[in-house]
């Protein structure tokens, strides 16, 4: 079908044609109330088309079955409506085909799915919990007119689990999740949750002011995803970064090192969505700005050449820039030697609402936080706020924590900072 469709573009006139396809089928398992609530079984597939017709381009999607005359015509007739620009297609280069992965069946979801439930309840039999595990499967192909044709499988086992405390008039969730290759354990889920709730058994009021703050590994994106908007070659093309013109210079605490790590962790990408090979890049190493990600249009722009990393936010979507496996580089330590070394602060675990923007400026309520005065957690605390800059408070890192896990597709530690304002209720 992509050799069908990529002769059938040139033939009716296309100068180059490029076909993005990707295939999924997941299978979820999912618990509510503490009990199994329904098995699923989802499959979908897509296939992007995108061609060039006297330099103009011109995409067109189709899902399911694909009809080739139907989709090359859609994308011709796209290429009139759109400006001309530089073609720019990668050429075949030594690779092997990778399929990483080892799917795990329906019984083994229900099994552990049931594990982890019981934990919780046999500490909180009050409790309910909600749960969803699934074995994730993805298949992504790309071949263009260029001789490039590349394929590669990922298979990636994830688990949420959420449970909910009622006590009175009070009301508490709690929830964890872990995405890993090919076994989950029910235990690295539990065990946090049921640290939060036994340091939630009491609730204490909130010191306001200046004080420490330690973002848990879970919490953490907050600070982390205005960095990856910070770093986007995009925005320092049309200097909307504020490290627009900062490359070679500190921008951080020295604390900090970034990079982009594509072949660990539970997934995997060998190539971007427009065949350039991925690799491990450092964009910021102990503070210093190293580099920023493109894909092929802005690299060719920022004259740095793509870093691999142009990537479709969906197969209706042309590349733009975009991180996969961003790794912040941990320090030492538990989460609890973190919280032993703060005299007064607040632990960060959940949070409402996003983050900072490219500004970094944010205000979010906590919806999951607790009190430490001299080493220890007094409890939690409720009608919280933090507020304060993004950038400020990587600046005025107090400590990376040596407990870095996976949260999605980022690599993070628990890090305390500084330079936040708290606002709680007396």
């Amino acid at each position: 079908m992509i050799e069908q469709l990529l002769d059938l573009a040139l033939k009716q006139g296309a100068d180059a044609a490029e076909v993005f396809q990707s295939r999924s089928h997941a299978r979820p398992v999912y618990f509510e109330a503490n009990r199994l609530k329904q098995l699923e079984s989802v499959e979908s597939e897509g296939t992007s088309l995108r061609i060039w017709r006297h330099g103009q381009p011109g995409l067109a999607v189709a899902y399911g079955e694909v009809s080739p005359k139907d989709l090359v015509r859609r994308a011709l007739s796209i290429s009139h409506l759109n400006p001309p620009e530089a073609l720019d297609l990668q050429t075949p280069y030594p690779s092997s085909n990778l399929d990483v992965g080892q799917a795990v069946s329906v019984e083994q979801l229900l099994s552990w799915g049931r594990e982890s439930i019981e934990q919780i309840r046999e500490g909180y039999p009050e409790i309910l919990c909600t749960a969803a595990w699934e074995c994730d499967h993805e298949e992504t192909h790309l071949a263009n007119t260029a001789g490039l044709n590349c394929h590669y499988t990922d298979i990636t086992l994830s688990s949420d689990l959420a449970v909910e405390w009622v006590r009175g008039d009070d009301f508490l969730s709690v929830s964890d999740g872990e995405s890993q290759r090919d076994r989950l354990n029910p235990s690295h889920i539990t065990q946090p949750i049921l640290q939060r709730l036994a340091w939630a058994k009491e609730n204490v009021p909130c010191p306001s002011g200046r004080l420490p703050v330690l973002f848990t590994a879970k919490a953490a994106d907050l600070l982390w995803g205005t960095i990856q908007a910070a770093l986007n070659g995009k925005q320092a093309l049309e200097q909307a970064s504020p490290w627009s013109s900062q490359l070679h210079k500190p921008v951080l605490s020295p604390q900090i090192t970034l990079s982009q790590q594509p072949h660990l962790g539970p997934y995997s990408c060998p190539f971007d969505d427009e065949g350039t090979p991925t690799r491990p890049l450092t964009f910021i190493e102990e503070g210093v700005l190293q580099l920023f990600y493109c894909d092929r249009r802005i690299g060719r722009r920022l004259g740095s050449g793509s870093t691999g990393n142009g990537f479709r936010p969906g197969l209706s979507s042309y590349p733009t820039p975009g991180l996969f496996n961003l790794m912040v580089e941990p320090g030492s330590g538990s989460l609890e030697a973190l919280i032993a070394q703060l005299d007064q602060g607040l632990i960060v675990d959940e949070i409402l609402g996003g983050g900072g923007g490219l500004s970094g400026d944010f205000s979010v309520n906590v919806a999951l936080g607790y009190r430490v005065e001299k080493g220890q957690v007094l409890g939690r605390v409720k009608d919280t706020m933090v507020s304060g800059n993004v950038y400020t408070a990587l600046r005025e890192v107090i400590r990376l924590g040596g407990d870095a896990r996976w949260n999605g597709s980022c690599y993070t530690p628990s890090i305390v900072v500084d330079g936040l304002s708290v606002t709680g209720q007396a």
